[in-house]
């Protein structure tokens, strides 16, 4: 593969996913009548992408084996072991995702070795580290998108408890007040995910009860309302008043590096991340949740920087950047008056067309492709320069 080529990506359809978001996006067919929650470009082993080469559809994953610094790029292939290190999805969700954290590497590392020398199989539930990989991620809203992310101030989630607060709150509500700092609030945390039997389910009881008489108040108490529909006594419903709740509007983004706490909500979204499978739930689940492994990932100060604050390179790219060695996201715009031409020297790059029409050029062969909403395309980095025109918008994923 030594020019720009079609992807060909598996739909996962979890049970949180849309029965029409991706198909009305992207203008594509889905099998199956299970709901379609994501969309993956890659060579995650679970869902790995197909490039066609010469006419004929390969698996992504063979390729790249075959001639990774053609594909890659040789300092890529250094890097990452001749490995593409990033997974880019489309993200559509209906029903909300799990509470969840992701470690950084050397906790990933250090947990994969354990959990190996325990004789877990990769496969088993109750396993938290699947690969010796952190798991940092971006997501950019396509629709307005609904997420919670990282702690609240101390103060604000006094506050909003103290609304719903019950007796069996109080004495632990009255120590974080006390104690507001990163140490009282995971005393606090970790009391209320060791909630058990009756006692867990009155407290849950009473205070949706409470919540119940605020929802059009704020959008917190309507959402920890929601969460106790979606999943009836579980601890993760007191989310929203411990989290901060954001709304992404079309175009924003925002970073969720190691040890940070979050939950997707509602929306529609491009997700790019490290590719990992490292998770660990703290609640909104039926899956395996690890309490005593989950405190010791999670960072407990609160979140300091909510939104990404994009760069616009004047071109027709908005690149939104982070820490992340593994990825960089970016939106493409073209239209009548601006074509957009890429450097010469660079690494791989997926690009999706998310609406319009337009023509991809190998500048340097002279080869283009039509790009129309849900086609998607791998550049090598062997190929150089390439040119788009046309009335489009694209999302880009490459290494940074």
């Amino acid at each position: 593969m030594n020019t720009i080529s079609f992807l060909r990506n598996p739909i996962q359809d979890y049970a949180w996913g849309s029965r029409t978001a991706i198909q009305s996006l992207l203008k594509m067919p889905v099998p199956g009548t299970t709901p379609a929650a994501e969309l993956w470009m890659g060579v995650h082993p679970k869902g790995p992408s197909e490039v066609c080469v010469n006419g004929e559809w390969m698996s992504l994953v063979n390729v790249i084996e075959k001639n990774p610094e053609s594909v890659l790029g040789k300092k890529v292939a250094e890097r990452f072991q001749n490995q593409l290190p990033f997974l880019f999805k489309v993200l559509a969700a209906d029903r909300p995702l799990s509470i969840q954290v992701h470690p950084d590497m050397a906790q990933a590392q250090e947990g994969y070795a354990m959990e190996n020398r325990l004789g877990f199989p990769l496969t088993a539930a109750k396993r938290n580290y699947r690969d010796p990989n952190h798991k940092p991620e971006a997501l950019c809203a396509i629709t307005p998108f609904e997420a919670l992310k990282g702690f609240r101030k101390i103060e604000e989630i006094v506050d909003l408890m103290k609304t719903v607060c019950i007796p069996e709150l109080e004495g632990p509500l009255y120590l974080l007040e006390k104690k507001a700092t990163p140490e009282g609030l995971k005393a606090f945390f970790s009391g209320l995910l060791q909630l058990s039997g009756e006692e867990k389910g009155r407290v849950i009881h009473q205070a949706v009860s409470r919540a119940e008489k605020h929802t059009n108040r704020k959008r917190e108490f309507y959402w920890m309302v929601e969460l106790n529909r979606e999943y009836p006594g579980d601890t993760g419903v007191f989310a929203p008043l411990i989290f901060n709740l954001l709304t992404l509007q079309a175009g924003q983004a925002t970073y969720i590096p190691a040890g940070e706490l979050h939950a997707y909500l509602k929306g529609v979204g491009m997700e790019l991340m490290a590719n990992s499978d490292n998770v660990l739930r703290g609640g909104l689940t039926p899956k395996h949740v690890d309490v005593p492994e989950l405190l010791k990932i999670v960072n407990f100060d609160s979140c300091q920087s909510l939104l990404i604050d994009p760069e616009d390179r004047g071109d027709g790219e908005r690149i939104y950047p982070t820490p992340a060695k593994e990825f960089q996201l970016s939106e493409i715009s073209v239209g009548r008056e601006r074509s957009f031409v890429s450097a010469v020297d660079r690494n791989v790059e997926i690009l999706i067309c998310m609406e319009g029409e337009a023509r991809m050029e190998d500048t340097a062969e002279g080869f283009s492709l039509k790009m129309v909403s849900g086609k998607s395309v791998i550049v090598p980095a062997c190929a150089g320069s390439y040119r788009i025109q046309g009335e489009a918008e694209f999302f880009k994923a490459t290494v940074n």
